[in-house]
């Protein structure tokens, strides 16, 4: 077994010790948190074959959905709530139980109402009236791609794909080929330029989450789709951006990417981490050059000598930084780091998971 799935392992072990499954924080609540590890324990599921793995992530979705299909303390005003989705998906596709198809129909009913911008961008949350979030693509293009691949209903893809695109053209800095973190179309919030709507600066995790979501949704699309060629080259010009960024001596990837020689700014795991995964995964499917594998490998190698420790049997991951809402430098800069925080432990378990298929390409055993 390659290296990469051995870390994936140790630190899904090492979560599975700490939380029973209807214990992952938030306890009761059907939320991204949860939704993002699950999702990176379910790649390592898929590479690695251990069925614990699988009933884990059934246990912590059945403490959430009723036999009904109904969902508990789902918060309809978030598109974070709306995340975990993805994981019915696949314990649908695996059981053919109806309540996870009921549940599945009560999101997509939620996203099918969703308010939207003037220019057709939906709002993060409810109570963020014209705000689009780059890190909201995450929380419902994939599980759209997805459902849409499944029930053959193409409306809810081609609306991920619609944000994806929009996102590109109000966010992205095409220049450097980054985006920002937020847009207002109404230029009212506290963060947005008076003349842009644009946040400040690019946040690694909202970066990274707009990455792996592109990938997502070419994974789902025909190759004939009208849009897939700018989706194609979206995800191109973005990743070509993130290698220029990537920190020479660690090979990690800062907090506010462009700013590394900037005072106060750090290496941050979980950015770090969806880039790897985009990058190795690009290559995978044929986006990028092979050559970029060279740079995941070296962000992998700087996340495990960087940001990984051992102890005893747990695998620790640090430099992660908290949930953060849209910040000025100095925000995204001081913000807490902290330790096998669920979203990093989803994005370093994405990363390694799509590590062990490179391995699988190259003709490496991953079963062994």
């Amino acid at each position: 077994m390659n290296e990469s799935i051995k870390y994936a392992q140790m630190l899904s072990e090492t979560i599975m010790r700490k939380y029973k499954a209807e214990d992952l924080e938030p306890k009761g609540i059907f939320h991204y948190h949860q939704g993002v590890f699950l999702s990176g324990m379910y790649n390592t599921y898929k590479v690695c074959k251990d069925e614990r793995y699988f009933e884990y992530i059934k246990r912590w979705v059945d403490s959430i959905i009723y036999d009904d299909g109904s969902i508990n303390t789902f918060r309809d005003n978030m598109l974070d709530d709306i995340q975990p989705g993805i994981l019915l998906i696949e314990l649908y596709k695996c059981t053919k139980e109806e309540k996870y198809k009921k549940a599945l129909g009560t999101l997509m009913e939620v996203l099918e109402k969703w308010p939207t911008n003037p220019d057709g961008g939906r709002w993060h949350k409810l109570f963020y009236k014209d705000q689009m979030w780059l890190d909201g693509i995450y929380m419902a293009a994939p599980l759209e791609v997805q459902y849409s691949a499944l029930f053959g209903d193409t409306h809810f893809a081609q609306r991920a794909i619609d944000q994806a695109l929009l996102m590109w053209d109000k966010m992205g800095n095409k220049k450097t080929g980054l985006l920002y973190h937020a847009w207002d179309y109404s230029h009212e919030a506290e963060w947005a330029d008076e003349i842009t709507g644009l946040s400040e600066e690019v946040w690694g995790r909202a970066l990274g989450w707009y990455v792996v979501a592109v990938l997502d949704i070419l994974e789902e699309i025909p190759e004939n789709h009208p849009d897939r060629k700018k989706l194609e080259e979206i995800e191109r010009t973005v990743l070509e951006a993130i290698v220029r960024n990537q920190d020479a001596k660690s090979g990690m990837w800062y907090q506010i990417v462009d700013k590394g020689s900037c005072e106060g700014n750090w290496l941050e795991a979980s950015c770090s981490s969806l880039f790897v995964y985009s990058l190795a995964k690009a290559v995978r499917m044929k986006i990028v050059v092979e050559e970029y594998i060279q740079a995941a490998v070296k962000g992998f190698e700087g996340i495990i000598n960087k940001s990984v420790s051992i102890c005893g049997e747990d695998l620790l991951l640090g430099d992660v930084c908290i949930g953060t809402n849209v910040c000025d430098y100095r925000g995204y800069s001081e913000r807490p780091v902290s330790t096998n925080d669920l979203h990093g432990a989803g994005a370093f378990l994405l990363m390694c998971a799509e590590l062990g298929h490179v391995d699988m390409m190259e003709g490496e055993c991953t079963d062994e």
